[in-house]
């Protein structure tokens, strides 16, 4: 059992001065008592709340930041982009994917993310054959969350065709293939690999209506009838109107009719709905997986917030493709998209009074927390102890008291307020910086300037 004292914390309950958080040897926080003594504690100064979860991550696309911003010959979209990430992708190894998933993973401890639900859909080697071991690519993963200590949720993703109506695969897509039986397979080995790490979780992630079959999805929603369902819906306007041409519908209506959509399932984008499409979302328990920064960078479109939120949606924020690490960042962004829509200011809250970063944040812990079916997301009894700590001698939070802390971190000073992070009981950054940093980051320039030259 090892003892941490915060001057300040963000609890269920809400604010409270003088924390003791007791966490055991497995990082679960054992129990936690405000206007405690500090004696016998560790105590980490500034202002505790609980880590982010991030629920929506590809890590290899890390290294390829700042690859696909040069325009292209006709007007460039989310399909030209996907051919810059197809020809990345081509050469990196399973050392080069490991490598760039610890650069990424140290980069969300610093920014404010503990845990990490990784999209995972790199499995073979260049010529779409399987390795010798079939989740080869899962180990990279799992050893980077190691080395780095973020929590990991991970999401073998399933992708069978290259498009609607059961599309062969187009060359960039030969690296992800699998047909069912191989898909059922490399989830029994990548449940292994999980099992070696400390509160870790596995869940399913068919990639899309497009890359997968009506048919693959009902099958392996039965067979794996436990844990998390992550799926990309709607983050297009040609995938709607191709799923409308394939399907009959759109797909989230097509999903929410079709499969019941429930807590189990966490819909990424979910940017092209109708109105009453929106509605039907919220009241199904499933969870947005929104990445505002991914979502602006690609032109995708601005999710309809206001409606979701207005009839009860949940939701949760994803760094995808990690152009931009930073939890703060993600759910400004949010906010600021909703703004521009509305052409209005606070609409994501629903209270007169309400702080708005207040529940941008909170909402965010408790949909991250459901999509990665984590004990994650609180400082409480039975939850991982993953703890961020802002700054309190930070200029900008001169003054600020309650829930201000939370608009200044999200509307303001942002990501520089982080100064230490305790991901599962142990101190991962202090001033800022990732505890291994030189060595990841050492590894990750090498990787990523060697590719520059291949």
């Amino acid at each position: 059992m090892h003892t941490y004292h915060f001057d300040r914390a963000f609890l269920p309950s809400g604010w409270a001065d003088d924390v003791r958080v007791d966490v055991a040897d497995d990082g679960m926080i054992a129990a936690v008592s405000a206007g405690s003594s500090r004696s016998g504690a560790e105590r980490i100064a500034g202002i505790a709340l609980p880590g982010m979860p991030n629920l929506h991550c590809h890590a290899f696309q890390r290294g390829m930041a700042g690859l696909a911003e040069r325009r292209g010959p006709a007007g460039d979209s989310f399909w030209t982009w996907r051919e810059v990430m197809y020809r990345f992708l081509s050469a990196l190894t399973p050392e080069d994917v490991e490598a760039i998933a610890a650069y990424a993973y140290l980069e969300m401890l610093e920014a404010g993310f503990t845990t990490v639900g990784e999209f995972h859909y790199l499995h073979h080697d260049p010529a779409g054959r399987p390795y010798a071991d079939l989740g080869e690519m899962a180990a990279r993963i799992a050893a980077a969350s190691a080395a780095t200590g973020i929590g990991l949720t991970l999401l073998p993703s399933l992708y069978t065709f290259g498009g609607f109506g059961g599309a062969a695969p187009n060359p960039g897509q030969i690296r992800f293939i699998n047909p069912t039986e191989r898909f059922v397979s490399l989830m029994v080995r990548s449940r292994e690999i999980v099992a070696k790490l400390l509160n870790a979780r596995i869940g399913i992630a068919p990639h899309s209506l497009r890359a997968v079959s009506p048919e693959q999805l009902r099958e392996v929603t039965a067979i794996f009838a436990e844990g998390p369902v992550h799926i990309h819906a709607a983050e297009q306007t040609k995938e709607v109107d191709d799923c409308v041409t394939s399907l009959g519908t759109r797909p989230v209506q097509w999903l929410l009719d079709e499969l019941g959509l429930d807590e189990r399932w966490c819909l990424i984008h979910a940017t092209h709905m109708t109105q009453d499409e929106t509605t039907q979302l919220a009241q199904s328990g499933a969870v947005a997986g929104l990445c505002p920064l991914t979502e602006g960078s690609l032109g995708d479109g601005i999710f309809n917030g206001e409606r979701y939120l207005g009839a009860g949606g949940r939701l949760g924020i994803g760094s995808d493709s990690n152009i931009q690490i930073d939890a703060p960042a993600e759910l400004r962004q949010l906010e600021y998209s909703q703004r521009l829509k509305a052409r209005a200011r606070n609409v994501m809250t629903r209270t007169e009074g309400e702080s708005t970063g207040r529940s941008l944040y909170t909402r965010a812990l408790s949909g991250g927390a459901q999509a990665l079916a984590q004990p994650i997301g609180a400082i409480a009894e039975g939850h991982r102890a993953d703890i961020v700590l802002l700054d309190g001698e930070h200029p900008d939070l001169a003054g600020a008291s309650g829930d201000m802390v939370f608009d200044v971190l999200v509307f303001s000073a942002g990501r520089s307020l982080i100064g230490s992070v305790i991901a599962g009981g142990k101190p991962v950054v202090t001033g800022g910086r990732h505890h291994a940093r030189e060595r990841i980051a050492n590894r990750y320039r090498e990787t990523v300037s060697r590719l520059a030259r291949s």
